[in-house]
């Protein structure tokens, strides 16, 4: 007999699985509780955005608070690494023990070489793999220079005018034949070898049938979930939706996962056999628009009535809500969304707008206010100023004048 969970129930099981039912410890994080949230979550999306700050230190903050970057920098950067780049939902930082797992499924062909011309190709993979062997990690820029610019570079208007240097290379990079060993100051990729990239080299000549390792992909994504829909299962490593379903069903009957009901959500569901239904969902964050709890948007709508979409690319004068918008959480409610900006130059922590969801709990802006003042003080910035666009921006002023004047006593 199929069990049946009400909304709430699976808005729980959602929030626990992710790290984000309980309320937050005080003061800073420490190195450990950092290594098991991303642990928990299996990866951390990467976007190159950074007009709050880089989108893969935010699901940390949100889910353990304030804690310093660095130590998410040394997961990603010292070896042994505990955090490996690769193609998962898109580019992200990954437990190196998934790599053998999603190599087989993570082939990002059109942004590879698969288009240039086939005696260049053959011409160019061989010196790359040649120079990253004989020396230290190094981005596509240096590459292309050590090679000789004029000689490869790309004339033919691919993608984001990538030059054939960095087209030969994410295509190694999505073969899983080098990897990157960190990021450059300025966020370009430092690629090596992929064997002195994992911290076990290993895992580098490890070959896995895809099927299995999709059975991997959906048991670690189920987890992490808590529950979703074969759908959201398979959206959290890009893996393809009818595969992922043969392999889910194959989890449910060993046991790893069952099929539930949730009233309102018509679609075949699932739980994984390590959720957790915790008695109350307590915790409030800001979440990133990169964020694993946010990355389905069906998912994300049906569990909350929440509807996002990121409107980074949309043209201003057509944007509804703002340009880099975060839902904030409360307990179990999406309850409200603000577009933010840091502007470093006068240290200030802008809302440009908030907008407050109907069904927001009557504490949202006192609660909010908290949350913005937090990631204020972690960003390093001083004060933290609201606009006056969005129907919350009223409350939310009196609310963050409270609390920072509170603060400064």
């Amino acid at each position: 007999m199929t069990v049946r969970l009400s909304l709430s129930q699976a808005r729980r099981i959602a929030l626990n699985a992710q790290g984000l039912a309980r309320v937050r410890p005080e003061g800073p994080a420490s190195p450990a509780a950092v290594s098991r949230i991303v642990r928990r979550l299996q990866l951390l999306q990467i976007d190159s955005v950074n007009v709050l700050s880089r989108s893969h230190y935010l699901p940390v903050l949100s889910r353990v608070g304030s804690y310093d970057p660095a130590v998410l920098d040394r997961l990603s950067t010292r070896h042994p690494r505990r955090l490996v780049e690769y193609w998962a939902h898109e580019a992200s930082f990954i437990d190196p023990e998934l790599f053998p797992y999603l190599r087989p499924w993570q082939r990002r062909t059109w942004m590879g070489a698969s288009r240039m011309d086939q005696e260049l190709r053959n011409h160019l993979e061989p010196r790359v793999l040649e120079l990253l062997d004989s020396g230290p990690a190094l981005t596509a820029t240096q590459i292309q220079r050590e090679l000789g610019h004029e000689e490869i570079r790309s004339t033919d208007g691919w993608g984001w005018n990538w030059s054939a240097v960095k087209r030969v290379l994410e295509d190694l990079f999505g073969r899983g034949e080098i990897g990157a060993a960190g990021r450059s100051p300025q966020f370009e990729r430092l690629y090596g070898p992929v064997r002195s990239v994992l911290p076990r080299p290993a895992l580098a000549d490890t070959c896995v049938p895809a099927q299995d390792a999709l059975h991997v992909l959906a048991e670690r994504a189920s987890g992490a979930l808590g529950i979703g829909s074969a759908r959201c299962i398979a959206d959290y490593f890009r893996t393809p939706v009818r595969e992922t379903t043969e392999a889910i069903r194959s989890l449910e009957a060993r046991g790893i996962v069952r099929a539930v009901e949730v009233d309102g959500w018509n679609k075949p569901l699932f739980v994984s056999s390590s959720a957790v239904l915790p008695r109350r969902a307590e915790g409030r964050a800001l979440l990133s628009p990169f964020d694993s709890m946010v990355f389905e948007r069906g998912r994300l709508q049906s569990l909350f009535g929440f509807h996002y979409r990121i409107e980074i690319y949309t043209p201003a004068p057509k944007r509804r809500y703002g340009y880099y918008v975060l839902p904030f959480l409360l307990r179990e409610t999406m309850a409200a969304r603000v577009d933010l900006k840091a502007d470093r130059s006068s240290g200030r922590l802008l809302v440009r707008a908030s907008h407050a969801e109907p069904e927001a709990p009557a504490d949202t802006a006192a609660e909010l206010a908290g949350e913005l003042l937090l990631m204020a003080v972690w960003l390093g910035l001083g004060d933290v100023v609201v606009g006056e666009s969005g129907n919350l921006a009223a409350a939310l002023r009196a609310a963050v004048d409270t609390a920072q004047a509170t603060a400064g006593n």
